[in-house]
């Protein structure tokens, strides 16, 4: 899954900085850049030796939000986690020294297994697919129930108010990216459709689920996972620029938004249900799964929290189409992925239309 590099950095320069802070890393470099990583540019390195290891930077430029792109924090959680149950890749070394590639970074050992990019997980048994759900399901389940302070991670988010700060973010984040204009067309990327009303309905404490907070990962979901090349589990978890201390519904709501979104990104089978996909587990068993481990069921909130998935994932996608749009997008189907921000919007309106229509009928009882 890795090739050409796309995003080239200072080969010399990087090797040197190695060999000066991380001499178990022998130098030269084989240098190659994966196809994913829709935020953050990342790169397979090969050792001399022939061990394998993966870097992860910053984009080049001046960057759109202040609050992403955070590998800093990637690191951290990832190093702290390695205390715990929940499988991580072991973090080798950060560099926050923007001189040595132009960006901070940081290293992390290669995990040898399976990356699914669709949920469905085609190409396996029944058996194994449902098996490769219930480890996603339980694995975050784990994750939830770590006490952050009890691995001295308790001041990295706010315990409480997590879809406020949310919210607030992504008004400010969609407006700056709503405004970029794309370098060859001239033509800004443009507003999400009923983003306003969305904004004010989600902000409505009436509405919103009862306050909770642990670990969250921020895009919890299959194809951020690597599995053990022949058993049905998760060797190591990735991509964990956006994670904080917040509600634990949002990751939920993320890892099984394919049972709400059908054919609603480029990497989901268009007919996502357990009818057409066998051994594809229920959402309901997927709750269960969940709720045993983490001892918290997400049932009466799950449906606003799908429409808020709806919102995010729009935002999400707009600043994806922003990226692309000053050809700073670290992936190559970026463009893909851009072009569903109108869609994922819509769904989510209708979503919240339900949610208003269901809240006037209670009011009416």
């Amino acid at each position: 899954m890795a090739g050409v590099v796309r995003q080239p950095i200072d080969i010399p320069a990087f090797e040197r900085y190695l060999e000066q802070n991380v001499p178990s890393i022998k130098t030269p470099l084989d240098v190659k850049q994966f196809g994913f990583g829709q935020s953050n540019p990342t790169y397979l390195l090969t050792a001399s030796d022939g061990k394998k290891y993966v870097m992860r930077k910053k984009p080049p430029g001046k960057l759109l939000s202040k609050t992403a792109h955070r590998v800093d924090r990637e690191y951290q959680i990832i190093h702290a986690l390695e205390k715990t149950d929940v499988p991580v890749p072991k973090a080798i070394c950060l560099c926050e020294d923007d001189s040595v590639i132009g960006t901070a970074f940081y290293i992390m050992e290669f995990l040898d297994g399976r990356i699914f990019t669709d949920p469905a997980i085609p190409g396996v048994s029944q058996k194994e697919r449902k098996a490769i759900w219930k480890d996603a399901v339980e694995t975050l389940a784990k994750f939830h129930r770590v006490n952050p302070k009890a691995i001295g991670m308790e001041g990295f988010g706010r315990p409480s108010g997590f879809y406020d700060r949310q919210i607030a973010t992504f008004k400010t984040i969609s407006k700056a990216q709503a405004d970029t204009v794309d370098i060859e067309t001239k033509i800004p990327v443009g507003n999400l459709p009923h983003f306003d009303e969305m904004v004010e309905f989600f902000s409505n404490k009436d509405q919103q689920p009862k306050d909770r907070g642990t670990f969250v990962h921020g895009d919890y979901k299959i194809d951020n996972m690597v599995f053990h090349k022949t058993e049905p589990r998760v060797i190591g978890v990735l991509d964990w620029e956006m994670a904080t201390i917040g509600h634990p519904l949002s990751d939920f709501c993320n890892l099984t938004g394919p049972y709400m979104h059908t054919g609603g990104t480029p990497n989901t089978t268009l007919e996502f249900s357990p009818e057409a996909v066998p051994g594809l587990p229920t959402r309901e068993e997927c709750v269960e799964w969940y709720r045993k481990i983490a001892g918290w069921n997400p049932t009466s909130e799950l449906m606003w929290g799908d429409a808020f998935h709806g919102f995010r994932g729009s935002v999400i996608m707009q600043g994806i189409a922003a990226r692309y749009a000053v050809r700073q997008a670290s992936s190559a189907r970026a463009k893909d992925y851009g072009s569903q921000m109108g869609p994922f919007a819509l769904r989510s309106y209708e979503r919240v239309s339900k949610l208003k229509e269901n809240a006037r009928r209670k009011a009416k009882l």
